[in-house]
């Protein structure tokens, strides 16, 4: 199936609390239900492209680059921290969604970890109607991967962290890029092109943001705050996942107050959105039609107006 062309974008900008400026999409139409698209370590609002194109016919879909991701600047790696994640997702709530307007947010890896990270923010609860959990952990990340075939223990987590926070640059993308990526991050039955779309946006990532966040990672610890995300929640993980395995899913599933579903995507990696795109955007509909949020008011339009600077993208 050819993918669906891409429909006009909106660019604004949403402030943090320290002031970093957080670049943001809108598709889709006003009035339309809204849906909140945060994406994971070293990817892009790139990494949502076919739900974009997809949930934007009938939806107003949101997507963002986390700070020293895309076109959203890096701002130093003492500015890289759990706090800061939600800090941006809150701003982007902000700037985009109208007061009272709820919408359905999903992250995957690292935007799940900074919906995790907001659970407990006023802003948050305001505005999600439910979550999509996807391919991410609240903790333990480095212990739990798969990626290097050892025996789980002290040796693999240490060999487990150096490679995850590796200063080489990653260079151009080539044949071994691409196969060490798809070993590491995605199953082994992807599609070629999946696997080639997948490693252009990561290999865009800069090195200082990129290890500045593997530090984070690391040291993560939002297990007190799954326990806050009180809005009802699924969540959905590949089999395949060595980078977020399904221990992490399972976890989180067992901890969430209102969970509304553990899915697992047979032989698919950790990119499920890139991997099993029909999966994950069916997924996003279906907490749509389950939970509604409140239409768009007339006064989304003056807030965005206010809080942002816009301009038409075709």
């Amino acid at each position: 199936m050819s993918p669906l062309p891409t429909p006009a974008r909106r660019a604004l900008t949403a402030v943090s609390a320290d002031g970093s400026r957080i670049h943001v999409e809108v598709y889709g139409s006003e009035g339309r239900p809204a849906v909140v698209l945060a994406h994971g370590w070293t990817c892009s609002t790139r990494f949502w492209s076919a739900q974009t194109a997809e949930l934007a016919l009938d939806h107003r879909v949101i997507v963002y680059d986390q700070r020293g991701h895309g076109r959203t600047a890096y701002p130093g790696p003492g500015a890289c921290t759990a706090d800061a994640l939600a800090d941006d997702l809150e701003a982007v709530l902000t700037a985009t969604l109208a007061p009272g307007e709820r919408a359905v947010l999903a992250g995957h890896s690292m935007g799940g970890m900074a919906i995790m990270a907001a659970a407990r923010r006023p802003v948050l609860r305001e505005h999600a109607a439910a979550v999509l959990l996807c391919s991410t952990g609240s903790s333990g990340l480095v212990a739990e991967s798969l990626v290097l075939p050892l025996r789980a223990g002290r040796v693999r987590t240490r060999l487990t962290r150096v490679v995850l926070g590796s200063r080489a640059p990653l260079g151009p993308v080539t044949p071994l890029s691409r196969r060490l990526l798809r070993y590491a991050t995605m199953g082994p039955a992807t599609a070629p092109d999946r696997v080639a779309r997948c490693a252009r946006i990561v290999h865009a990532c800069g090195r200082r943001a990129r290890v500045a966040w593997s530090h984070v990672l690391d040291t993560l610890d939002l297990d007190a705050s799954v326990g806050e995300l009180r809005v009802p929640t699924a969540v959905l993980v590949g089999t395949a996942d060595r980078m977020t395995p399904p221990v992490h899913a399972r976890a989180l599933a067992a901890a969430l107050p209102d969970c509304t579903g553990l899915t697992f995507l047979p032989g698919v990696g950790h990119m499920t959105p890139v991997e099993a795109p029909e999966a994950v955007t069916e997924a996003i509909r279906g907490l749509v039609a389950a939970y509604p949020g409140a239409e768009t008011s007339p006064a989304a339009d003056d807030r965005t107006a206010d809080a942002t600077t816009t301009e038409d993208v075709a």
